[in-house]
């Protein structure tokens, strides 16, 4: 939450530098005085392969220098060992470590990943085929279904294109290839393989690329893409490395023979700092996609798919599956940063229940918290027991509150200083330590902070008694926000070894809306100089919009490379990755700062998130004994779905921003955390009537639905304009009615790794104009969402997938669209309209009447909405639990088949489903009016039908959906 605004401020405070010629393990020894790294690839030898021998599964081998160590950013290694295993018929497993074993592997207590089955034949059976030479050693992996076509990955030399290569990107020295061979350093591993030209890939985040889903590859326009692992708190640059590390890339290809497409995926699993390029060279037959990495090790997954779907799943096979979500979960957030105590809190919750909108839950940011402490409440602004009565009072009208927990715990500041948390985690022994043995003290909110080890064996009981006494406190929450967890810290090193202890907390005039740092942006179009801070549409009737405000500015820009900052101690490897901050121990803990078990920052930094997310989660299991876990995250890593959903971070109030978020709920379907959404109406500046208007809308379509906004900025709860008020009441009514169809995504989602949210090429792989498309998206198989992404329009462009040969009917009126062939199509779009169309042949469980609440709309009765295609086809299905409780739990799934005449429902499970199908609407059911309409074989008086729709109304149906059932009509 803005922490690098205030890591710029505190730049004048003395930091204490660790040593690094203090004692640190041996794979960290340098021996640069020896041998300074050459920073050139050129010379580097390879590897020969020898004493390969076959397993069960796959194969093992030893790989030898092939010639003299070229110690390009480190020291060669000179013996690998190669591991290739056919897990399952869909996953090949490569990995090339250090026979020694003494690079950094992601401990499997850590991220436990799925192993090989079973299977005896997997080798023979398996789609993806490894293939080797073994002088100098290389590998490629082909589809066992076409042995002839272009490699999937592909590391010989003859495939690549020739060295040396000219900086690609003109502006990055570091981008020029001065070869390609295997390199395995203890600081430095690089891989590259071949793409074909132009290739279609998606994936390597968390980013907010300005190429869009679709990532920069350096043709058609484009420079190429130079992705960063390295967790980072900054308030969403564009194209550089933000929150999480995600090392997983997913590639379409499409035969414009056979017009036919196949996807697969590649993960590299490491935990390292590393680059991650996407470049094409000049005049080059291929792209190519090369791995630069600090440590680990060249682990690697392939994924055959041969659907995006697929892909997807596949991955989740191996990482876990999402964690199952609360029903209330669904509904609409609203929080900021700037709630001054609990009575405003209070009055938010009043307000949003007089305007009639819709709201589940209620959060509150630091301001929360006694001295800006983790685990408290401050005693003035929130005392315990007015939070209490407050979460009590929501509870009572069965509505949520969540509260923010922040990485830094902070010390003792005085011997008068009392803080349990600190002093509780300080007798168990659970924060990171300095090389020296003493605590590692950063600085966040609070001041001089420590920070959890979760690799100590106390850290998770640490954890769960804080969370519970947080609890008992009187804060019962219903789940938890985890924020600044990259974790963040406001100088370089242990900047409070050594320092006054009691001069270290933030003084709140940096705050923003303090004298200095005033909120003064807004979105373009809107110019305050002009018409004020209300950022209305209209003043005094007349349009706000325009009048000399800059459109569409990038107010940040790419990181260029400065050799200036290699160095080759611990905190800055040789290899320079492109990290935003530059120095890896900039703005977070350093990177020499050590784990109970010996483990350095430098090779677990990427992982503290996902270790907290776990950590959390089974905490708030001992908390809330039975209740699905609910917590939202910042830093995320492969495996964090399992235990958390995500917020898009600190986004700014721009049309930009919005248009934005829709690539990055995206990316998080691939990475499995598909929970995920924006701060709606953005966070950082002021934002306007008509964008607040635009993006609740937008945000009612994402997983994840909060408002929130920073401290001082115009407040933009829905209430505060009339026009965003009721397009808010709008949009979540929908939301609200679709809760089972959402529902059911996320079941699947949970069990077999399905995408609730879906680019329109995963849904339509062989139609190449879908590729690129990212200001549309699907909600399933069956619901398309056009928002509106610019300001003062009327109207918008939208594609319908299927090349003519599928019907969409509007969710609104259930007229059909008369859409044009794999081009866009021009709809209305008044202010307060989101387009919402709905694909032919689905069956979609409602709520009929959705209320203020989750519990409200769930209580209600069911309705049934399905759309036949021509040959009378309809299929859908709905799962049904009690919304909250852990899996394994009673269930119910029904299955709603539809031919000409006719809609079925047979349901399959154990939960006894209390609320009745009341009505039933048939598109396309008939050309002419129905003679009659039967209920399981009775006739029905409660029909209406509709000639011009082929539109089948049937009322008062009082159906129970615990049984088969079928509706009729002839």
């Amino acid at each position: 939450m803005l922490g690098a605004v205030f890591a710029a401020i505190l730049a004048g405070v003395a930091l204490v530098r660790r040593d690094p010629s203090v004692t640190v393990p041996a794979r960290l020894k340098r021996g640069v005085e020896e041998n300074a790294p050459s920073r050139n690839v050129s010379s580097c030898p390879g590897y020969i392969l020898s004493s390969l021998s076959e397993t069960k599964n796959g194969l093992t081998a030893q790989l030898s220098m092939a010639g003299q160590a070229c110690n390009a950013f480190g020291h060669d290694i000179v013996n690998l060992t190669l591991e290739v295993t056919y897990e399952t018929k869909e996953r090949l497993h490569v990995n090339i470590y250090d026979t020694a074993k003494t690079h950094f592997t992601i401990p499997p207590d850590v991220i436990p990943l799925a192993g090989a089955g079973e299977h005896a034949r997997a080798a023979e059976e398996s789609e993806l085929e490894f293939h080797h030479e073994s002088q100098p050693f290389a590998f490629w992996i082909t589809r066992r279904s076409e042995p002839d076509a272009q490699p999937l990955f592909d590391t010989r030399l003859k495939s690549l294109p020739s060295t040396p290569i000219p900086p690609v990107i003109t502006s990055d020295d570091s981008t020029a290839l001065d070869g390609f061979p295997l390199v395995f350093e203890d600081q430095y591993l690089q891989l590259t393989s071949a793409l074909p030209l132009g290739a279609n890939i998606y994936g390597l985040g968390e980013v907010l690329a300005s190429s869009g889903f679709r990532r920069d590859i350096g043709t058609n326009g484009g420079v190429g893409t130079v992705q960063a692992m390295w967790a980072r708190d900054i308030p969403d640059p564009v194209d550089e490395n933000v929150y999480g590390s995600h090392p997983i890339y997913l590639e379409h290809r499409y035969d414009a023979t056979t017009r036919r497409s196949q996807s697969h995926g590649v993960f590299h699993f490491s935990a390292a700092a590393s680059d991650t390029l996407l470049l094409t060279p000049p005049s080059s037959p291929v792209s190519l996609v090369q791995y630069r990495a600090v440590g680990g090790t060249l682990d690697f997954y392939f994924f055959s798919g041969p659907s995006p779907q697929k892909v997807i799943e596949q991955y989740g096979e191996l990482v876990g599956f999402p964690t199952w979500q609360p029903a209330w979960g669904f509904g609409f957030h609203l929080c900021r940063w700037g709630y001054r105590d609990v009575n405003e809190t209070r009055e938010q919750v009043a307000k949003m229940r007089e305007a009639d909108i819709p709201l589940e839950v209620m959060w509150n940011d630091i301001d929360l918290y006694h001295a800006l402490r983790d685990f408290t409440t401050d005693p003035v602004s929130f005392p315990a027991d007015e939070m209490r009565d407050f979460i009590g009072e929501l509870t009572a009208s069965k509505q949520h509150y969540i509260p923010i927990l922040d990485a830094g715990i902070a010390v003792l500041v005085n011997s008068s200083d009392e803080y349990p948390p600190y002093e509780r985690g300080a007798e168990l022994d659970v924060f990171i330590k300095s090389l020296d043995g003493t605590d590692y003290l950063g600085q966040v909110w609070p001041g001089y902070t420590v920070f959890p080890d979760w690799f100590a064996d106390n850290t998770q009981a640490y954890w769960t008694e804080a969370l519970g006494n947080w609890s008992d406190l009187g804060l019962n929450y219903s789940g938890i926000w985890l924020d600044m967890n990259e974790p963040s810290s406001f100088c370089v090193g242990s900047c409070g070894t050594g320092a006054n202890l009691t001069a270290a907390t933030i003084p709140d005039q940096f705050f923003p809306g303090t004298p200095g740092n005033l909120v003064t942006d807004y979105p373009e179009g809107y110019n305050s100089t002009i018409w004020g801070p209300s950022g209305n549409i209209t003043i005094n009737g007349t349009l706000t919009f325009g009048n000399d405000s800059a459109q569409n500015v990038d107010i940040h820009t790419k990181r260029d490379f400065d050799d200036s900052e290699l160095d080759v101690d611990l905190n800055s490897p040789p290899y320079a990755i492109h990290n935003g901050d530059g120095m890896l121990s900039a703005h977070t803990v350093s990177t020499n700062a050590t784990h109970a078990n010996g483990m350095v920052e430098l090779d677990v930094h990427n992982m503290w998130g996902v270790m907290e997310e776990k950590a959390t989660h089974r905490a708030l299991l001992d908390v809330h004994p039975g209740k699905r876990p609910f917590i939202i995250s910042r830093s995320t890593f492969p495996s964090s779905g399992r235990w958390t959903g995500h917020w898009l971070g600190d986004n700014i109030s721009k049309w930009r921003y919005m248009h934005l978020s829709i690539q990055g709920m995206l990316q998080f379907q691939l990475f499995q955390i598909p929970f995920v959404g924006a701060d709606t109406c953005g966070f950082q500046g002021n934002t306007d009537e008509e964008l607040c208007n635009r993006w609740m809308q937008l945000s009612a379509f994402m997983p994840f639905f909060r408002n929130h906004n920073v401290r001082s900025a115009l407040p933009q709860e829905p209430y505060r304009w009339d026009s965003v008020a009721e397009a808010s009441r709008t949009a979540i009514g929908i939301r609200y009615s679709l809760l089972p169809y959402w529902y059911t995504l996320f079941a699947n989602a949970s069990m077999y790794g399905t995408p609730p949210i879906r680019a329109l090429f995963f849904e339509f792989p062989d139609e190449p104009e879908l590729f690129e498309v990212d200001r549309q998206f699907l909600i399933g198989h069956d619901i398309l969402v056009t928002p509106v992404l610019t300001p003062n329009v009327s109207t918008v462009d939208g594609i319908f997938p299927g090349q003519g040969r599928v019907a969409w009917r509007d969710w609104y009126t259930h007229d059909a669209v008369d859409a044009a062939v794999s081009a866009n199509t021009t709809l209305q779009a008044s202010l307060g309209h989101i387009n919402v169309h709905v694909r032919e042949g689905a069956a979609i469980l409602l709520h009929e009447k959705p209320a203020y609440t989750i519990a409200d709309t769930r209580d209600g009765p069911y309705s049934l909405l399905v759309i036949q295609s021509d040959d009378g086809h309809a299929f859908g299905t709905a799962y049904i639990d009690d919304g909250e409780t852990v899996p394994p739990t009673p269930n119910t799934t029904l299955t709603i088949t539809a031919r000409k005449g006719a809609v079925t429902i047979h349901a399959n499970g154990d939960f006894e489903i209390g609320q009745k199908l009341d009505s039933l609407t048939v598109l396309n059911a008939a050309s002419a009016k129905p003679r009659s309409v039967t209920i399981d074989g009775v006739p029905s008086a409660h029909w209406t039908f509709e000639a011009g729709l082929g539109r089948l109304n049937v009322s008062a149906m009082g159906i129970s959906l615990n049984k088969a059932s079928i509706v009729a009509w002839e």
